[in-house]
């Protein structure tokens, strides 16, 4: 009769679980080898002067996570792909050349399909790394540069399925690709380059040149700072971007003298409506623009990346959701607004409650009401 595994709480389970999972990676820390690690360095060194591929394979989970590594390496700019080991012995294998490096996965050490691939690569054998989950073993003898992945035992409640090994293997491969990094001196720009569509790569590559809104499309007033407050209402109302910039002319710049936002025409509207309800006189429409208008505000570089516009706009007690963007010599370009970069996928950080702290809300607020 099968013996049936002992059951712990839920909670307990996945507590105990996570526990053996990094015991496992620790342990696994302690076997790298000083060797290998300065022969990996070398390998990358080389590739990088020959353009070589870097090539992953194995069978089953082994290969899920070869399939996952060479995607991680292949962004961080070192051309990598998966070479599935049965489809290599029916054509695949003309993709192989001899500057290619090869990185065999294996939990058993002596996966068939691998082992019957070998004899017919091209690869040298000074360039094959075997991260290998028994040794010593048939395909850990194959390997010049040797990673220990074996475990003590599987996280399964049987100790069968590949649980703690996958993780073990994955958290290798990981350094590798961090040693990578290190050793080609990936930078966020180039790392940015190999991520064009993703949020990622536009934090790195947006500008807010690239998001502005030019100062020819932003309501301005030029020069005369004495006209009404109630002309840059009309003009805010004609083009409602929450804005209107009051500049001067200098040479065939423009410079930024101030700003109003929809959060003044409040303040000042409800200003006139206790005064009227006080019987003081005056209308607050035809005060001067010169009193309200916000001469000192929060701008930022057109040079900037975009994303240094949302943390402005993000990191104040109450926040705003449109930036003036200027030159370096601080000539008025345009404006920056928070519905841009949230259109682009940037994303406001939560912020909880008082009441709730685990229910996050979104604050954009205006410092300038």
């Amino acid at each position: 009769m099968n013996k049936t595994p002992d059951y712990l709480p839920e909670y307990e389970l996945l507590r105990q679980t996570l526990l053996l999972e990094a015991k496992a990676i620790e342990r696994t820390a302690q076997l790298l080898s000083k060797e290998s690690i300065a022969q990996m360095v070398n390998l990358f060194n080389l590739l990088i002067h020959t353009g070589g591929n870097l090539v992953f394979s194995g069978v089953g989970k082994s290969g899920l996570i070869g399939q996952k590594l060479a995607s991680t390496f292949s962004s961080l700019g070192l051309p990598s792909y998966f070479l599935h080991p049965t489809e290599a012995l029916h054509g695949d294998l003309g993709r192989v050349s001899k500057s290619d490096a090869l990185v065999i996965i294996s939990k058993s050490g002596t996966t068939e399909e691998i082992q019957k691939l070998l004899p017919f690569l091209p690869i040298p054998h000074e360039m094959i790394i075997g991260m290998i989950g028994e040794i010593p073993s048939p395909l850990a003898s194959k390997a010049s540069i040797l990673f220990n992945c074996s475990v003590e035992r599987e996280a399964c409640l049987n100790n069968q399925a590949p649980t703690t090994s996958t993780l073990v293997t994955l958290s290798i491969g990981d350094a590798l690709t961090v040693l990578y990094e290190q050793v080609a001196g990936i930078s966020k720009e180039a790392f940015a380059s190999n991520h064009p569509g993703g949020i990622l790569g536009k934090s790195l590559r947006l500008h807010v040149r690239d998001l502005m809104i030019a100062s020819q499309d932003v309501p301005t007033i030029a020069a005369d700072t004495s006209r009404p407050f109630k002309d840059a209402i009309l003009l805010m109302t004609e083009n409602p971007l929450g804005i209107c910039a009051i500049v001067s002319h200098a040479d065939t710049h423009l410079k930024l003298l101030g700003i109003i936002v929809d959060g003044d025409i409040r303040r000042v509207l409800s200003a006139r409506s206790l005064h009227e309800n006080s019987n003081h006189s005056g209308d607050a429409l035809d005060t001067p623009i010169s009193k309200i208008m916000n001469t000192t505000p929060i701008t930022i570089k057109a040079s900037e990346l975009a994303y240094k516009a949302l943390e402005l706009m993000e990191k104040r007690e109450r926040q705003i959701s449109v930036l003036p963007v200027v030159d370096d010599e601080d000539h008025f370009l345009g404006i920056i607004r928070l519905h841009d970069l949230l259109r682009e996928g940037f994303l406001l950080k939560q912020k909880a409650t008082t009441n709730n702290k685990n229910a996050p809300i979104l604050t954009m607020a205006n410092p300038y009401c």
